[in-house]
Protein backbone atom coordinates (compact mmCIF):
# COMPACT_ATOMS: atom_id res chain seq x y z
CA UNK A 1 0.00 0.00 0.00
CA UNK A 2 1.51 3.07 -0.82
CA UNK A 3 -0.75 6.50 -2.06
CA UNK A 4 2.05 8.46 -4.74
CA UNK A 5 -0.83 8.06 -7.43
CA UNK A 6 -2.94 9.93 -4.89
CA UNK A 7 -0.44 12.55 -4.27
CA UNK A 8 0.23 12.88 -7.71
CA UNK A 9 -3.68 13.23 -8.51
CA UNK A 10 -3.88 16.19 -5.94
CA UNK A 11 -0.75 18.37 -7.12
CA UNK A 12 -2.45 20.13 -10.19
CA UNK A 13 -5.18 21.12 -8.25
CA UNK A 14 -2.75 22.53 -5.29
CA UNK A 15 -0.89 24.26 -8.21
CA UNK A 16 2.32 22.30 -7.77
CA UNK A 17 4.61 21.03 -10.07
CA UNK A 18 6.16 18.49 -7.21
CA UNK A 19 6.24 18.11 -3.39
CA UNK A 20 9.20 17.43 -1.54
CA UNK A 21 8.10 15.40 1.77
CA UNK A 22 10.67 15.19 4.60
CA UNK A 23 8.38 14.79 8.09
CA UNK A 24 8.24 11.02 8.76
CA UNK A 25 4.27 10.86 8.38
CA UNK A 26 3.90 12.52 5.21
CA UNK A 27 6.92 10.36 3.76
CA UNK A 28 5.49 7.09 5.27
CA UNK A 29 2.03 8.26 3.91
CA UNK A 30 3.28 8.23 0.33
CA UNK A 31 5.50 5.26 0.17
CA UNK A 32 4.36 3.04 2.98
CA UNK A 33 7.91 2.34 4.44
CA UNK A 34 9.55 3.76 7.98
CA UNK A 35 12.81 5.09 8.71
CA UNK A 36 11.42 5.63 12.38
CA UNK A 37 11.82 9.58 11.75
CA UNK A 38 15.20 9.28 11.69
CA UNK A 39 16.22 10.00 7.89
CA UNK A 40 14.54 10.02 4.20
CA UNK A 41 13.23 12.26 2.09
CA UNK A 42 10.33 11.89 -1.04
CA UNK A 43 10.13 13.95 -3.72
CA UNK A 44 7.19 13.55 -6.08
CA UNK A 45 5.90 15.05 -8.95
CA UNK A 46 2.57 13.90 -11.47
CA UNK A 47 4.46 11.12 -13.64
CA UNK A 48 7.41 9.92 -11.12
CA UNK A 49 8.73 9.40 -7.49
CA UNK A 50 12.01 9.48 -5.52
CA UNK A 51 12.76 7.87 -2.12
CA UNK A 52 15.59 8.89 -0.57
CA UNK A 53 17.61 7.43 2.41
CA UNK A 54 21.34 7.04 3.88
CA UNK A 55 22.96 3.61 4.25
CA UNK A 56 21.27 2.20 7.75
CA UNK A 57 18.25 2.20 6.10
CA UNK A 58 18.55 1.71 2.04
CA UNK A 59 18.40 -1.88 2.10
CA UNK A 60 15.37 -1.94 4.17
CA UNK A 61 13.99 1.16 1.46
CA UNK A 62 15.11 -0.99 -1.71
CA UNK A 63 13.58 -4.09 -0.66
CA UNK A 64 9.80 -2.39 0.69
CA UNK A 65 9.20 0.72 -1.60
CA UNK A 66 7.45 0.24 -4.53
CA UNK A 67 6.43 3.05 -7.30
CA UNK A 68 9.71 5.23 -6.78
CA UNK A 69 12.86 5.15 -7.32
CA UNK A 70 15.25 4.34 -4.10
CA UNK A 71 18.71 6.43 -3.82
CA UNK A 72 21.51 6.50 -1.36
CA UNK A 73 22.31 9.89 0.39
CA UNK A 74 25.78 10.39 1.52
CA UNK A 75 27.98 13.24 2.17
CA UNK A 76 29.15 13.06 -1.50
CA UNK A 77 25.47 13.02 -2.20
CA UNK A 78 23.74 14.79 0.30
CA UNK A 79 20.06 16.01 -0.38
CA UNK A 80 20.14 18.90 -1.24
CA UNK A 81 22.03 18.11 -4.29
CA UNK A 82 19.95 15.03 -5.36
CA UNK A 83 16.68 17.19 -4.70
CA UNK A 84 18.18 19.95 -7.33
CA UNK A 85 19.25 17.53 -10.23
CA UNK A 86 15.85 16.35 -9.68
CA UNK A 87 14.57 19.89 -10.11
CA UNK A 88 16.38 21.05 -13.10
CA UNK A 89 15.96 17.65 -14.77
CA UNK A 90 12.67 17.92 -14.54
CA UNK A 91 11.95 21.33 -14.69
CA UNK A 92 9.63 22.05 -11.49
CA UNK A 93 9.16 25.67 -10.74
CA UNK A 94 6.96 25.07 -8.00
CA UNK A 95 7.83 23.14 -5.21
CA UNK A 96 5.40 21.56 -2.26
CA UNK A 97 7.50 21.32 0.86
CA UNK A 98 5.27 19.87 4.53
CA UNK A 99 6.15 23.49 5.89
CA UNK A 100 3.96 22.39 9.12
CA UNK A 101 7.28 20.00 10.16
CA UNK A 102 10.17 21.42 8.91
CA UNK A 103 12.40 23.44 10.48
CA UNK A 104 13.42 27.16 9.77
CA UNK A 105 16.79 26.18 9.39
CA UNK A 106 15.86 23.46 6.54
CA UNK A 107 13.95 25.58 4.93
CA UNK A 108 16.43 28.21 4.85
CA UNK A 109 18.63 25.96 3.31
CA UNK A 110 16.45 24.54 0.72
CA UNK A 111 15.26 27.63 -0.16
CA UNK A 112 19.04 28.87 -0.92
CA UNK A 113 19.55 25.48 -2.60
CA UNK A 114 17.15 24.40 -4.54
CA UNK A 115 16.57 26.20 -8.37
CA UNK A 116 12.24 26.90 -7.62
CA UNK A 117 10.29 28.29 -5.43
CA UNK A 118 9.41 26.63 -2.28
CA UNK A 119 5.61 26.75 -0.96
CA UNK A 120 3.86 24.99 1.46
CA UNK A 121 1.91 21.75 0.81
CA UNK A 122 0.63 20.47 4.43
CA UNK A 123 -2.58 21.57 4.13
CA UNK A 124 -2.88 19.57 0.48
CA UNK A 125 -1.24 16.73 2.60
CA UNK A 126 -3.69 16.94 5.76
CA UNK A 127 -6.61 16.53 3.35
CA UNK A 128 -4.92 13.48 1.85
CA UNK A 129 -4.42 11.79 5.28
CA UNK A 130 -7.53 13.03 6.76
CA UNK A 131 -9.77 10.10 4.68
CA UNK A 132 -8.69 6.69 5.35
CA UNK A 133 -8.79 3.74 2.59
CA UNK A 134 -9.81 0.57 3.16
CA UNK A 135 -6.38 -1.05 4.24
CA UNK A 136 -5.45 2.06 6.20
CA UNK A 137 -8.62 1.56 8.06
CA UNK A 138 -8.22 -2.58 8.37
CA UNK A 139 -4.44 -1.41 10.07
CA UNK A 140 -6.33 0.61 12.74
CA UNK A 141 -9.09 -1.94 13.40
CA UNK A 142 -6.04 -4.66 14.20
CA UNK A 143 -3.62 -2.09 16.31
CA UNK A 144 -7.16 -1.39 18.43
CA UNK A 145 -7.48 -5.13 18.33
CA UNK A 146 -4.49 -5.45 20.01
CA UNK A 147 -4.70 -2.95 22.74
CA UNK A 148 -8.43 -4.03 23.81
CA UNK A 149 -6.47 -7.48 24.41
CA UNK A 150 -4.15 -5.89 26.46
CA UNK A 151 -6.71 -3.86 28.78
CA UNK A 152 -8.54 -7.52 29.14
CA UNK A 153 -5.21 -8.72 30.42
CA UNK A 154 -4.44 -5.34 32.21
CA UNK A 155 -7.40 -6.51 34.63
CA UNK A 156 -5.29 -8.56 36.30
CA UNK A 157 -3.03 -6.55 37.75
CA UNK A 158 -5.80 -3.32 38.44
CA UNK A 159 -5.85 -3.44 42.27
CA UNK A 160 -5.14 -1.54 45.43
CA UNK A 161 -1.32 -0.98 45.71
CA UNK A 162 0.03 -0.96 42.14
CA UNK A 163 1.52 1.59 41.06
CA UNK A 164 0.15 4.45 37.27
CA UNK A 165 3.96 3.45 36.35
CA UNK A 166 3.66 -0.42 36.90
CA UNK A 167 0.34 -0.37 35.14
CA UNK A 168 1.47 2.04 32.01
CA UNK A 169 4.62 -0.64 32.27
CA UNK A 170 2.62 -3.52 31.63
CA UNK A 171 0.16 -1.72 29.06
CA UNK A 172 2.99 -1.33 26.99
CA UNK A 173 4.40 -4.93 27.46
CA UNK A 174 1.11 -6.38 26.78
CA UNK A 175 0.80 -4.38 23.48
CA UNK A 176 4.22 -5.79 22.31
CA UNK A 177 3.76 -9.19 23.13
CA UNK A 178 0.30 -8.91 21.60
CA UNK A 179 1.48 -8.10 18.14
CA UNK A 180 1.82 -3.92 18.20
CA UNK A 181 5.55 -2.94 16.74
CA UNK A 182 4.94 -0.26 19.11
CA UNK A 183 2.76 2.48 21.54
CA UNK A 184 1.15 5.15 20.05
CA UNK A 185 2.05 7.17 22.71
CA UNK A 186 2.85 6.86 26.21
CA UNK A 187 0.38 5.33 28.07
CA UNK A 188 -1.69 7.94 30.52
CA UNK A 189 -2.26 5.81 33.93
CA UNK A 190 -3.77 8.43 36.58
CA UNK A 191 -5.68 7.82 40.01
CA UNK A 192 -7.39 9.11 42.57
CA UNK A 193 -6.66 13.22 42.41
CA UNK A 194 -4.09 12.40 39.42
CA UNK A 195 -6.89 11.95 37.55
CA UNK A 196 -7.93 15.59 37.20
CA UNK A 197 -4.96 16.09 34.76
CA UNK A 198 -6.07 14.89 31.31
CA UNK A 199 -2.53 14.26 30.09
CA UNK A 200 -1.34 13.35 33.71
CA UNK A 201 2.29 11.43 33.73
CA UNK A 202 2.18 8.05 35.34
CA UNK A 203 3.79 7.86 38.97
CA UNK A 204 4.58 6.13 42.14
CA UNK A 205 1.26 6.99 43.28
CA UNK A 206 -0.50 3.60 44.32
CA UNK A 207 -4.08 2.48 43.71
CA UNK A 208 -6.72 3.06 46.34
CA UNK A 209 -10.08 1.56 47.54
CA UNK A 210 -13.12 4.12 46.03
CA UNK A 211 -10.51 5.53 43.37
CA UNK A 212 -10.95 6.59 39.50
CA UNK A 213 -7.97 5.27 37.74
CA UNK A 214 -8.03 6.53 34.01
CA UNK A 215 -6.15 4.76 31.55
CA UNK A 216 -5.40 6.13 28.26
CA UNK A 217 -3.41 3.81 25.63
CA UNK A 218 -3.06 2.48 22.13
CA UNK A 219 -1.06 0.52 19.73
CA UNK A 220 0.91 0.79 16.59
CA UNK A 221 0.56 -1.56 13.92
CA UNK A 222 1.57 -1.46 10.44
CA UNK A 223 2.18 1.98 10.78
CA UNK A 224 -1.23 3.05 12.23
CA UNK A 225 -2.29 4.08 15.62
CA UNK A 226 -5.13 2.88 17.86
CA UNK A 227 -6.43 5.58 20.40
CA UNK A 228 -8.69 4.56 23.62
CA UNK A 229 -9.58 5.93 26.87
CA UNK A 230 -11.24 3.69 30.28
CA UNK A 231 -11.83 4.87 33.69
CA UNK A 232 -12.58 1.98 36.48
CA UNK A 233 -13.11 3.04 40.13
CA UNK A 234 -11.26 0.63 42.74
CA UNK A 235 -13.10 -1.22 45.36
CA UNK A 236 -16.45 0.93 45.14
CA UNK A 237 -17.92 3.94 43.98
CA UNK A 238 -20.25 6.49 45.69
CA UNK A 239 -23.11 7.23 44.11
CA UNK A 240 -21.78 10.80 42.86
CA UNK A 241 -19.23 8.60 41.51
CA UNK A 242 -21.98 6.72 39.83
CA UNK A 243 -23.57 10.00 38.41
CA UNK A 244 -20.60 11.47 36.78
CA UNK A 245 -19.52 8.34 35.18
CA UNK A 246 -23.04 8.09 33.33
CA UNK A 247 -22.87 11.45 32.33
CA UNK A 248 -19.76 10.95 31.06
CA UNK A 249 -20.99 7.59 29.07
CA UNK A 250 -23.98 9.39 28.04
CA UNK A 251 -22.73 12.33 26.73
CA UNK A 252 -20.17 10.63 24.75
CA UNK A 253 -23.06 8.49 23.13
CA UNK A 254 -24.68 11.64 22.26
CA UNK A 255 -21.72 12.35 20.46
CA UNK A 256 -21.21 9.54 18.52
CA UNK A 257 -24.58 9.99 17.24
CA UNK A 258 -24.16 13.26 16.19
CA UNK A 259 -20.88 11.98 14.34
CA UNK A 260 -21.96 12.15 10.27
CA UNK A 261 -19.99 13.25 7.05
CA UNK A 262 -20.71 17.10 6.24
CA UNK A 263 -21.33 17.41 9.85
CA UNK A 264 -19.14 20.44 11.70
CA UNK A 265 -16.56 19.15 13.95
CA UNK A 266 -18.08 21.95 16.47
CA UNK A 267 -21.32 20.37 16.16
CA UNK A 268 -20.09 16.60 17.39
CA UNK A 269 -17.98 18.35 20.14
CA UNK A 270 -21.18 20.69 21.29
CA UNK A 271 -23.61 17.51 21.78
CA UNK A 272 -21.71 15.99 24.24
CA UNK A 273 -21.38 19.54 26.19
CA UNK A 274 -25.23 19.59 25.96
CA UNK A 275 -25.57 16.68 27.96
CA UNK A 276 -23.17 17.18 30.41
CA UNK A 277 -24.27 20.90 30.84
CA UNK A 278 -27.86 19.00 31.50
CA UNK A 279 -26.34 17.00 34.52
CA UNK A 280 -24.30 20.53 35.26
CA UNK A 281 -20.73 19.18 34.87
CA UNK A 282 -20.07 21.01 31.88
CA UNK A 283 -17.32 23.29 33.42
CA UNK A 284 -15.37 20.39 34.18
CA UNK A 285 -15.07 19.21 30.83
CA UNK A 286 -11.86 21.30 29.79
CA UNK A 287 -10.86 20.10 26.12
CA UNK A 288 -12.22 18.91 23.06
CA UNK A 289 -13.89 16.44 22.13
CA UNK A 290 -11.73 14.89 19.58
CA UNK A 291 -8.86 14.19 17.00
CA UNK A 292 -8.13 12.34 14.21
CA UNK A 293 -5.96 9.58 14.23
CA UNK A 294 -4.17 7.36 11.55
CA UNK A 295 0.25 7.60 11.10
CA UNK A 296 0.21 10.22 13.75
CA UNK A 297 -1.63 10.63 17.05
CA UNK A 298 -3.29 13.80 16.50
CA UNK A 299 -4.26 14.17 12.87
CA UNK A 300 -6.61 16.60 11.43
CA UNK A 301 -9.26 16.93 11.64
CA UNK A 302 -10.85 17.73 14.56
CA UNK A 303 -13.96 17.35 16.71
CA UNK A 304 -13.70 20.49 18.49
CA UNK A 305 -15.45 23.63 19.14
CA UNK A 306 -13.31 25.33 17.31
CA UNK A 307 -13.70 23.65 14.13
CA UNK A 308 -16.80 24.87 12.12
CA UNK A 309 -15.45 22.48 8.94
CA UNK A 310 -17.38 19.49 7.56
CA UNK A 311 -15.94 16.17 8.53
CA UNK A 312 -15.19 14.29 5.85
CA UNK A 313 -16.40 10.80 5.11
CA UNK A 314 -13.61 8.22 5.77
CA UNK A 315 -11.69 10.22 8.61
CA UNK A 316 -11.32 8.59 12.14
CA UNK A 317 -11.95 10.54 15.19
CA UNK A 318 -12.09 9.71 18.22
CA UNK A 319 -14.83 10.35 20.77
CA UNK A 320 -13.66 10.87 24.21
CA UNK A 321 -15.24 13.74 26.49
CA UNK A 322 -14.58 13.84 30.37
CA UNK A 323 -14.63 15.75 33.23
CA UNK A 324 -11.87 16.65 35.58
CA UNK A 325 -12.38 17.93 39.07
CA UNK A 326 -9.10 19.47 41.03
CA UNK A 327 -7.90 17.58 44.02
CA UNK A 328 -10.86 15.16 43.27
CA UNK A 329 -10.81 13.04 40.31
CA UNK A 330 -11.21 12.45 36.60
CA UNK A 331 -13.48 10.85 34.27
CA UNK A 332 -12.58 10.38 30.58
CA UNK A 333 -14.29 7.32 28.05
CA UNK A 334 -12.69 7.13 24.54
CA UNK A 335 -13.79 5.15 21.32
CA UNK A 336 -12.61 5.59 17.76
CA UNK A 337 -15.01 5.81 14.76
CA UNK A 338 -15.02 6.05 11.18
CA UNK A 339 -17.11 9.15 9.63
CA UNK A 340 -19.56 7.73 7.33
CA UNK A 341 -22.36 9.19 4.48
CA UNK A 342 -24.96 8.19 7.48
CA UNK A 343 -23.16 8.39 10.76
CA UNK A 344 -20.27 6.66 11.43
CA UNK A 345 -18.76 3.00 12.62
CA UNK A 346 -17.49 2.33 15.78
CA UNK A 347 -14.09 0.69 15.76
CA UNK A 348 -13.67 0.20 19.37
CA UNK A 349 -15.33 -2.98 21.09
CA UNK A 350 -14.47 -2.97 24.72
CA UNK A 351 -17.71 -2.19 27.12
CA UNK A 352 -17.91 1.04 28.73
CA UNK A 353 -20.52 0.23 31.41
CA UNK A 354 -18.90 1.35 35.03
CA UNK A 355 -16.57 -1.04 36.18
CA UNK A 356 -15.51 -1.66 39.82
CA UNK A 357 -12.54 -3.80 40.16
Amino acid sequence: MNHIAAIQKALPDAGLDGVLLTCRANRFYAVDFDSYGTDGACLITPDHAWYWTDSRYIEAAGNRITGADVGLTDRAHPYKELFAQVIRDHKIETLGIDEEAMTLADHDRYAEALPCVLTGASAMMNRLRAVKDDEEVARMMRAQRIAEQAWVELHNDIRPGVTEKFLAARLVFLMLAGGAENVSFDPIVVSGPNGSMPHGVPSEKTLQDGEFVTFDFGALYQGYCSDMTRTVAIGHATDEMRHSYQAVLDAQLAAIGAFKAGTPGCDVHNAAVAVLEERGLAQYFTHGLGHSVGIEIHEAPNANPNNEKPLPEGAVVTAEPGIYIPGSYGIRIEDMVLVRKDGCANLTLAPKQLEIL
